[in-house]
């Protein structure tokens, strides 16, 4: 039994679609959808319908695609309240989201109980250089040449920025993991957006860091003991470590960003038990 990760579907693409409708049965085995499933819900529906099937249980995070306002409804669902109708739609196909009681992995690490926890953090604009002060990382970053279309398509309704919340977030989702954590147990941390800057390895748009997450996660791999943390986002998949935990970025990305045919096995990341063991 094996637990996977992959995100950045971008189901938008009909060659990811396609991708995912290619992909082969791993009945025993639990799948992490690391966000950006797509931009609407019913690319994260057809998802579902295709890869639940598929697995044994599925695990799910949102990315900021997936909270883009782009609804062709007259009234689409705005920032918390799509947040909250996507969580519905996965409840109802039985996958487990950062809503939900977290899963304890039928197996255990160095001997530890193995607890999965999907998080919703997103982003506070801190990533940024020391001498921009928070008011002006935006702009900081505009005039490096980034935009970033979540500026205008990620609305935070009812809150009143993207940073207040991201704060709220923070404070729901440490408070849980500190009541969690436990001596002899170990997570794997999943959220869409990384947890540390200094996995922003982005050389050609630096700027862009200002949306990729928040200070305030710096240290939480140590904190609450984890096994992996799992993101994507930055759609540059690799394997990285920090103070002897395996930070894993698993992005699909955009059909240019891979070769868009074949088996999209070889994409799924291993996660447990770690690669070698």
């Amino acid at each position: 039994m094996k637990l996977y990760a992959i995100s950045d579907l971008h189901l938008g693409s009909p060659v990811n679609r396609a991708a995912i409708e290619r992909l082969g049965t791993f009945r025993d085995d639990w799948l992490i959808l690391a966000g950006d499933i797509g931009e609407t819900e019913d690319h994260l529906r057809t998802a579902l319908e295709t890869l639940v099937p598929k697995f044994a249980r599925i695990i799910w995070v949102p990315g900021n695609h997936d909270l883009w306002t782009i609804d062709p409804d007259p009234w689409p669902l705005k920032g918390e309240y799509k947040y909250r109708r996507l969580v519905e739609v996965c409840r109802s196909y039985d996958v487990l989201t950062p809503e939900d009681p977290y899963a304890v992995w039928p197996g255990t690490d160095g001997g530890c109980e193995v607890v999965i926890a999907p998080l919703f953090l997103l982003y506070d604009h801190s990533f940024r250089p020391a001498h921009v002060a928070p008011e002006d990382a935006v702009s900081w970053a505009r005039k490096s040449g980034v935009m970033c279309s979540d500026d205008g398509l990620l609305d935070p309704e009812p809150h009143g920025s993207c940073e207040a919340w991201c704060a709220r977030r923070v404070l729901l989702t440490e408070r849980r993991l500190a009541e969690t954590a436990a001596e002899n147990r170990r997570f794997v941390l999943i959220n869409h957006f990384p947890l540390r800057r200094d996995l922003i390895r982005l050389d050609h748009m630096p700027g862009y860091a200002v949306w990729c997450g928040t200070q305030a996660t710096e240290d939480w791999h140590l904190r609450f003991n984890a096994a992996a943390v799992v993101y994507g986002h930055l759609h540059v998949p690799g394997s990285h470590v920090r103070d002897g935990v395996r930070f894993e970025e698993v992005s699909l990305g955009y059909p240019g960003e891979w070769d868009g045919v074949g088996d999209l096995g070889p994409r799924l990341r291993q996660i447990l038990p770690a690669p070698g063991e």
